[in-house]
Parts: C-alpha cells; structure tokens; sequence
C-alpha cells in the first residue's frame, strides 16, 4: 500500500509573545464561573470546568472537523479525518462499559441515540454545506469566537438563530419518514458491536490511506513536542484527539448523556426571542417537557450552556498565551454573507439532525448509534457542495 509523505508539511508557526491580558482573562472568567456555578451545586461546576479544557485541546491543536474535511476533499490531507477516527475509537472504547451497564455514581446514563430518516438526512445535509461557508462547526464556531475570530461571531449569531428557526418547523420534519432508532451494543450486545464498530473505522481509515496516496500529510505527533509546550500551543492531533475522547467519557460520567453544543444555541435564541415579544406557547416545540423548563430558567443551569461557556472561555485562554488573539472589524461583504447564511443552515440543519459534528456525530458513533454513520454519511456530501460554494463569496479553498 502506497505509504503517505510528510515531506511538503509547512513549519509549524513562530511562537508569539503571550498577551497576558487576554490569557488573564481566560483564567479569571473561568475562576468566577466555577465559584459561581459551583455554589449550586459541584455537577454544573466540574461540566463548566471541562468545556474549558475542550476550549483549550480544541485551539491548541487547531482540531476543526470542518477544515478536516476541506483538507482531505480538496488537498487529500487525511490527517485530520484519521484523528477523529482515533477519537472515536477511544471514546467508544470508554462508553461501552458504562452504556452497557447504564448507571454510574448513582444516577442514569444514555448514549446519543436517535432515529434515522428524512429529517437526519436533509439536517446533516444542510449542515454540512453550513460548515463550508460559516468557516466552522459546532465546536469549531465556539473555540474559534472564543479565539477571537470577529467573522465566526457573525457564524454563531447565525447558527443561533438558524437553530431557533429549525426547532419552530421540527413539528412538520417529524412527520416524515423515519427508521426506529439502532444501536450496535444494544442490537448486538456490546462486545459485538464494539468489535463492528472498530471493525468499520479500520475500514474507513483503509479506504482514506489509498484515498490519499502520496499527498502530503499533516503529522499526528511533531516529533520536535514537549511538555513545556503545553501552555502555549501548539499540541499535536494525537493529543488533542485523545483529549477530546476523555473528556467526552468525562461528560458522560457527571452529565449522564455525551458532550452536545447546539442545544444550547437553540435555547439563547429562543430567550432572545421570548424576551422580543415570541410566545412560547405557539410552538408544540416549546411547549411542555424539558424545553419549556429550561426556556423559564437561567441559561446558567442548562448543561450545554454551561460548557459552551466553558469552551469559549477556554480557547480564549490558549488564544492569549498563544499569542493569537487578534480580533478585526475588516470583514468583506462576501464573506460576511457567507457567514450569516452558513450560521443560519449550521443552525437549521442541527436542530433536524439531532445535534451537530459533536452531538450527533462524535457522541453517536462513540455510543453506536446508526444515526451517528448517517449523519457523517450525508454530512460529507453537504461539504463537498459547500466547498464549490466558497469562491461565490470570496472564499478560497
């Protein structure tokens, strides 16, 4: 089998002086925001101090799903794609025994298990044309704004209110065509179907290899890393990538559900819109259950809010002792259109789909859910379009 090249991988970046000032900020938000959240209770603080430490893996080793995916259709880069078939792998590894089980500490665990369908299939489209012209996915938008990306805050405004939007139509999608929902460990038992799903990313990762033939490759490890390089950026994929595995086990454990991050965007703009004059009542939506809980408290006791926060706060940490936090106001009028129109399907598409790259794919695969495969399965093709999108407005690949 053809071996991949490093040889044409650029340098990794001059190291800057730290912006203590930003970095400082980053701490202290993430100080106050503990004691504050940790005064009701320990669960919403320990969940906010791991979405800082996504935050930070996140920035560090640059880890977006979206420029993944750029990279191995464009340039056949499969670096970044083959880390997050490693991320899976180790998270499914460490969800299996507490899924199986389905309690831990004394409280209920459930995996990201959700049906297949029309409904998956044009959200995960949608969205994955959304990741091209927004520049970002869901965790992608959050460690970016956090980094001071003044463009990717137009992209989370959009995704906001696109996820509003989204959940005011979920009533119609959800009468269309769907499968019943399927797990491999629940179907099979968990030691088969851990075995198939390893079985199926040792597949993908084969196909990706001859896929990519000689095309230069990002490495997974810089050999030339250090501890001393913690602080400061920036870490290898391998790293990050077995971060990201752990401390979505670790939401597990505390949250009894995998990491998500779109809810929470559904939930701000849905208080913003509440707050302009919108009536709960007229959405079946909002009405009834955990969403109109959640809709009448604060936002600092909805978990997925909490660790939003979390890595925002995070990745403008790593952003200033990194030296990168460089914030502009000169944003064309193209690629501010890109912005608000990719925000908006990166919403839309997430509230159909069950979730985002995170929610639906990482915590779906990690928990063996069918709907985790097809949401990447229709995501893909949603890139590619996007992707052929992105010089329309001043977009390079």
């Amino acid at each position: 089998m053809t071996s991949l090249s490093h040889a044409a991988v650029p340098e990794a970046p001059p190291r800057l002086p730290v912006q203590w000032a930003v970095a400082g900020l980053g701490l202290l938000g993430f100080l106050a925001g503990g004691l504050l959240l940790g005064a009701g209770g320990w669960k919403l603080g320990v969940l906010f101090a791991v979405g800082w430490l996504l935050g930070i893996s996140l920035y560090h080793a640059a880890f977006g799903f979206t420029s993944a995916y750029r990279n191995a259709i464009v340039r056949r880069d499969i670096s970044g794609v083959t880390a997050q078939l490693l991320m899976l792998a180790a998270a499914s590894a460490l969800f299996a025994p507490i899924l199986a089980e389905g309690r831990v500490f004394g409280h209920g665990v459930v995996g990201a298990v959700a049906p297949l369908g029309v409904q998956l299939a044009v959200g995960s489209f949608l969205f994955g044309v959304g990741m091209q012209l927004g520049g970002g996915c869901g965790s992608g938008t959050l460690f970016t704004v956090g980094g001071g990306n003044t463009r990717m805050a137009v992209t989370l405004a959009a995704f906001c209110a696109g996820a509003f939007w989204g959940s005011l139509h979920l009533g119609w999608w959800a009468k269309l065509p769907r499968l019943s929902s399927v797990s491999l460990g629940r179907e099979f038992g968990w030691p088969l179907g851990l075995l198939m799903q390893f079985a199926f990313l040792a597949l993908i990762y084969l196909a990706l290899r001859r896929w990519a033939g000689r095309a230069p490759q990002r490495p997974l490890w810089e050999p030339g890393f250090r501890l001393q390089h913690l602080p400061r950026g920036p870490w290898p994929l391998l790293l990050s990538a077995g971060l990201l595995a752990l401390l979505n086990w670790a939401t597990l454990l505390i949250a009894g559900h995998p990491w998500s991050i779109t809810w929470g965007f559904t939930l701000w703009a849905a208080k913003a819109a509440a707050a302009a004059g919108w009536d709960p009542a007229t959405s079946g939506f909002w009405t009834g259950g955990f969403q109109e809980a959640a809709l009448a408290r604060s936002v600092f006791l909805d978990t997925t809010s909490v660790m939003d926060f979390g890595i925002m706060l995070g990745a403008l940490l790593a952003a200033g002792m990194a030296g990168r936090f460089k914030p502009t106001a000169r944003i064309g009028l193209r690629p501010l259109a890109a912005a608000v129109a990719g925000g908006l399907l990166l919403g839309y598409g997430a509230r159909l789909a069950y979730g985002c790259n995170i929610g639906a794919f990482f915590g779906g695969v990690a928990s063996t859910s069918l709907h985790g495969w097809m949401w990447i399965a229709l995501a893909l093709p949603g890139n590619w379009l996007g992707i052929k999108l992105r010089p329309w407005f001043g977009m390079g690949d």
